[in-house]
């Protein structure tokens, strides 16, 4: 691994250690073997180093969800709904360190111009990476409606579980009612 990698993977065992605000560069340097000025030759800023590794988490967080959803050869867009849940709700307890300094980031958000650049951009694609899996189709065949319509209520749905995960872990429902709950707000003609 590069120096670079190394200290972004030091950065997310501090985030997972210590959480966001409580990681110092220090810290950073120390699990990454790099040294202190590393940091700043790599990525300019302590601050900058953890919002990318909080950004690259989630993203590695959301590859978990496609191989899940891929892996279950899910038919049409409510069995792979059924298969993100799943996968969103198994996955929550072990990446629950990481989901709290991902919550810490977008509260730094309103604070630093750079964060709020990047985690909009990151929202952007995850719209995009969630209509496309619940749609089982390539990114590049969801056009910018359908990423605002469908993906934006499914990553909804998404933050807010994992907002219900970071405060109360019980309080997430099953997949089941979860499900229940979609089909109250829009039932699916085809299914009784």
């Amino acid at each position: 691994m590069s120096q670079r990698e190394d200290l972004l993977e030091g950065a997310k065992k501090c985030l997972v250690e210590k959480g966001y605000s409580r990681t110092t560069a220090r810290d950073i340097a120390a699990a990454s073997g790099a040294h202190l000025a590393s940091i700043g030759y790599h990525f300019g800023s302590k601050d900058n180093l953890m919002n990318t590794a909080v950004l690259e988490a989630a993203s590695e967080w959301g590859d978990t969800f496609e191989a899940a959803v891929r892996a279950a050869e899910a038919r049409n867009p409510h069995d792979r709904a059924r298969a993100l849940f799943e996968a969103l709700f198994s996955t929550v307890p072990d990446r629950r360190p990481m989901l709290l300094a991902s919550v810490q980031a977008v509260a730094q958000a309103q604070f630093d111009p750079d964060i709020r650049e990047r985690l909009e951009a990151g929202y952007a694609q995850a719209r995009l990476s969630m209509a496309a899996i619940v749609l089982g189709v390539p990114e590049e065949a969801v056009d910018e409606h359908t990423a605002a319509s469908l993906g934006s209520v499914v990553y909804s749905l998404v933050s807010g579980y994992v907002l219900q995960a970071v405060i109360d872990p019980d309080s997430l429902p099953t997949v089941d009612q979860a499900l229940a709950g979609l089909r109250t707000l829009a039932p699916d003609p085809g299914r009784t």
